[in-house]
């Protein structure tokens, strides 16, 4: 059986839910992630910024635009060592100005991919899952990067049956 890092970066604080603001405890991506991790073996590793976004979303979508068009690397907290051990990694991450957070960026970038197995798992309001799999592709070199399982964020918490069917659908169920 494949060893599986889940790796992941989600916000709570204030969301957009479908037209409207709401502050939340767990951000939708970790919820998603939890779910994954009642169903199979995987390690996981949440990737945080040594400087978080603002808690209100406004201000958290203009850092985050910010850093995109600077094609910013943002200082994350300690990475793992390595990665080396993993056959598969499922990278979670919820849709930030059509791709992912740029912590991901950076989280991608300290690593070497070749000959992983790279499944994407976005979290969005309506925009699915953007560029990040292209994305991902170019950044990860030599992996073999999966169709990506777009995710609903106000709905992420009846998402089981999706998240089911998608790890099915990658073998690792």
């Amino acid at each position: 059986m494949a060893k599986v890092l889940t790796a992941f970066f989600s916000r709570a604080d204030e969301n957009y839910f479908g037209g409207v603001m709401r502050y939340i405890e767990v951000g939708n991506t970790e919820v998603a992630v939890e779910k994954i991790k009642e169903r199979i073996d995987t390690d996981i590793f949440k990737i945080e910024m040594k400087t978080s976004y603002a808690k209100e979303y406004k201000t958290c979508i203009d850092q985050a635009k910010k850093d995109k068009q600077n094609d910013a690397r943002p200082e994350l907290v300690p990475l793992p060592d390595s990665i080396d051990s993993y056959d598969t990694i499922i990278l979670a991450y919820p849709n930030y100005w059509s791709t992912m957070p740029m912590a991901v960026f950076t989280f991608l970038d300290a690593f070497s991919f070749k000959g992983k197995t790279i499944l994407p798992l976005c979290t969005n309001e309506g925009s699915g899952m953007g560029t990040s799999e292209g994305d991902i592709k170019k950044i990860c070199a030599g992996a073999d990067v999966k169709k990506g399982l777009p995710l609903n964020g106000s709905n992420v918490g009846k998402a089981d049956a999706q998240i089911e069917n998608w790890l099915k659908t990658n073998n690792l169920i």
